[in-house]
């Protein structure tokens, strides 16, 4: 599962999904928490990358094992190895940071959201803590996005290119 499309390794592929759409969650949740005006007009896309951002996550982390274990059995270099496993530990961290701002965002969007099943009345406090932590973790998951981004071009291109 996750080795190949077309005759190309998943990975690369995959990643491109998380690329794009965990940054526009990071975006996305902070100004949602930031500027309540504009939660009317973002609430839908903000819902929807909440969503999306962990499952492209979770698949550039499946198909980066699976690549990983194919370097393993191919025989590469421990050098290029410990790239790469510096690389996968970026990627597990993100992974887990942008499922932990996916989980938070929607609780927010609830929060905020009006709707008859979401608590009325709920305190500015409350709120204002959990746009503080939809922030936090919005910062935390941009800078291991590019980690994990840095960290594994580093991997492919370094000495490959003069």
């Amino acid at each position: 599962m996750l080795n190949n499309i077309l005759g190309i390794p998943a990975h690369p592929l995959i990643i491109h999904v998380a690329v794009v759409f965990i940054p526009l969650l990071c975006l996305g949740a902070v100004v949602y928490a930031l500027v309540p005006r504009f939660r009317s007009k973002i609430g839908w896309a903000v819902t929807a990358l909440a969503v999306i951002s962990p499952i492209a996550a979770w698949f550039a982390k499946a198909s980066g094992e699976n690549l990983r274990d194919r370097l393993v059995a191919a025989g590469f270099s421990p050098e290029i190895l410990d790239k790469v496993n510096q690389h996968q530990s970026y990627g597990d961290r993100t992974w887990w940071f942008t499922l932990a701002l996916g989980v938070v965002t929607l609780v927010l969007l609830f929060m905020t959201s009006g709707s008859r099943r979401a608590p009325q009345h709920v305190p500015v406090g409350v709120t204002l803590a959990i746009s503080v932590v939809v922030i936090a973790l919005a910062v935390a998951t941009a800078i291991y996005v590019f980690l994990t981004g840095d960290s594994g071009a580093h991997a492919v291109w370094e000495g490959a290119v003069p």
